[in-house]
């Protein structure tokens, strides 16, 4: 701003494998957001690389940086981030719409990953007349959509109740468990310790980096 800068990320070096569930935690200011925005071709670091799945992620003007969002990630966020004039179905569809994709594959699409997440009944609703965990749910399903390689949440269960985080987390598990690559940004801890693999940051710095035991979410054990 002006003559002053800041830096967020102060040199990290930070790698994901394929298939792998990573949490990425910090308080606030510690950098989390910044890296989730390098990660998802939102923003670009100052120095540095950033390979995704084999491609230089750099320099990209943005209807390239939108071809390679739409290509290789799937975003997930605490406020949904739902088109409240468009059904679920339509939500659903909307990524495969940007990629060309014709109305009736859209819709077969849209209609199976919504199945997925076990909301097809749900398909003409709009999106006040869903709960929330319904409305993650959707948003899980347009995540999955163009089929990406990677999937971004940011704080998945921080607009949710216990029991129907959990619900969302058995979901993700299970996304992962069939081979997508998850990151997780998040400020709770038992939602961390659902992931494979914690990496918390401080002032910019990655502090630690480890494998957990996986936590499996039980979302039928809090009523």
């Amino acid at each position: 701003m002006g003559k002053n800068s800041l830096h967020v990320l102060k040199g990290i070096n930070f790698t994901v494998s394929e298939g792998e569930m990573v949490s990425i935690m910090g308080s606030s200011g510690s950098g989390k957001s910044t890296l989730l925005n390098i990660l998802g071709i939102l923003d670009e670091a100052d120095e540095g690389t950033y390979t995704l799945d084999g491609t230089l992620i750099k320099n990209l003007n943005e209807k390239v940086a939108a071809r390679y969002r739409n290509k290789f990630l799937g975003f997930i966020f605490q406020s949904f981030n739902l088109i409240n004039y468009k059904s679920a179905l339509d939500n659903v569809a909307m990524p495969l719409y940007y990629q060309g994709v014709k109305r009736n594959i859209r819709v077969e699409k849209a209609m199976h990953y919504l199945e997925k997440v076990g909301l097809a009944d749900w398909a003409t609703h709009l999106p006040n007349e869903l709960s929330g965990g319904q409305k993650q749910r959707v948003a899980i399903a347009r995540a999955l959509a163009s089929d990406p390689k990677v999937l971004l949440a940011d704080e998945p269960t921080g607009a949710l109740d216990t029991k129907t985080s959990y619900e969302v987390m058995e979901l993700i598990q299970g996304i992962n468990d069939e081979g997508k690559t998850i990151l997780i940004v998040t400020h709770e801890d038992d939602i961390a310790h659902m992931t494979k693999r914690i990496v918390n940051l401080k002032d910019g710095l990655i502090i630690d980096d480890s494998i957990v035991t996986q936590v499996r979410a039980k979302a039928n054990s809090y009523v």
